[in-house]
């Protein structure tokens, strides 16, 4: 018997690929006789990139960056050199996990140090980049990228702006395109189709998230459409306001002024690479799992689009999560982990017993 083991992260516990490891070492303890097939899986959000560099054997580059706060921090990209690509997630250096709850300010993050990551990956031959969007800590337009990438931002006496500063934003009149320009595309992976303007835009979703005041929402948003009218002028192009470009803080928005840039829904897009389908096919049983399913997650998350493949080829589904979302969403055996108590300080402790310890009992009785 074989059983494919593809979790999603369980966003702030476990992540995919670990989650993946506790599944099969619980199953090849107590099951000799069941082969298991390991594909953590990602659809865009924080990781998505690391899990694609690990699947595809890709060699990985390690460098220091700036994190959105502009404190040193180690970060990384994974490097195609036959197909000139590099893959790297905005989470890896500018990631709102590297920041304490207190020190999220989107007036200061910026994703400078993923700009930096990507002049480091141009520098070793990309010429088209991959990108994760999920788990930004900044509402920057992708400013902190393109500042990296050699554009200056300048104050109305042409003076450069310091970047990680409350007042960025508000204080850009002019820009500076690098010479030459760096040659290089983008793909944006994310697992959100929201706007960066509305009432589902970037500013009042999931600027709450990242350290927006509700007072100062208005404020932000009319310094993005200042910057946004100024990047028209500068390149003499009018962007309208699309689906997804409100996803990490609109640095789609932001780099489609200056580059090539397509966006992908990431669970789809990454299962194509993976081979996804194949690995279903050969396997009996499917098991998932994340540590919520919801109905943002019936809205194409990793664990959903998994559920698809496996009905398309008529396997048995099961899925590992908490809370009661997982009841009646279609998969065959839904169990459901305790609720964590997230003021514990060894709450990422328990989380991995729990997942064990529901896995045994599952296959136990299996």
């Amino acid at each position: 018997m074989k059983i494919l083991i593809a979790p999603n992260a369980f966003k702030g516990t476990i992540e995919a690929d670990e989650a993946a490891a506790i599944i099969s070492s619980v199953i090849s303890s107590k099951r000799g006789d069941v082969e298991t097939i390991l594909c953590p899986i990602a659809d865009g959000g924080d990781g998505t990139c690391y899990l694609l560099g690990k699947a595809l054997n890709m060699h990985q580059h390690h460098h220091f960056a700036l994190d959105p706060l502009g404190r040193p921090i180690e970060g990384f990209f994974f490097m195609d050199k036959v197909n000139a690509i590099a893959y790297l997630d905005v989470s890896t250096v500018s990631g709102i996990k590297s920041l304490k709850l207190h020190e999220r300010d989107v007036w200061i993050a910026s994703t400078y140090g993923t700009g930096e990551l990507i002049q480091k990956a141009i520098h070793s031959g990309a010429k088209h980049i991959v990108l994760g969007l999920g788990g930004s800590a900044s509402i920057d337009l992708g400013l902190g990228i393109l500042r990296g990438l050699g554009f200056l931002f300048l104050d109305e006496n042409g003076r450069e702006i310091t970047l990680f500063s409350n007042v960025f934003l508000k204080k850009i009149r002019y820009i500076q395109s690098p010479v030459p320009k760096p040659v290089v595309s983008f793909t944006c992976l994310c697992d959100v189709n929201n706007y960066f303007y509305g009432t589902e835009g970037a500013i009042p979703v999931f600027g709450p998230q990242k350290g927006l005041k509700e007072e100062d929402m208005e404020d932000y948003e009319n310094a993005c459409s200042g910057v946004l009218e100024l990047l028209s002028v500068k390149t003499g192009k009018s962007m309208v306001d699309q689906p997804s470009f409100g996803a990490a803080g609109g640095i789609a928005f932001g780099l489609s002024f200056f580059f090539p840039v397509e966006i992908q829904m990431g669970a789809q897009w990454f299962f194509q690479q993976v081979k996804m389908e194949e690995k279903v096919v050969k396997a009996d049983i499917i098991i998932t799992g994340e540590g919520r399913y919801d109905s943002q997650s019936a809205g194409g998350k990793g664990s959903f689009e998994l559920l698809q493949l496996a009905k398309k080829h008529h396997k048995k589904t099961v899925l590992f999560t908490s809370g009661s979302g997982g009841n009646g969403s279609g998969f065959d055996q839904v169990k459901v982990l305790p609720d964590l108590n997230f003021e514990q300080n060894d709450f990422q402790l328990q989380a991995r017993k729990n997942l064990q310890e529901c896995v045994e009992k599952w296959i136990s009785s299996f």
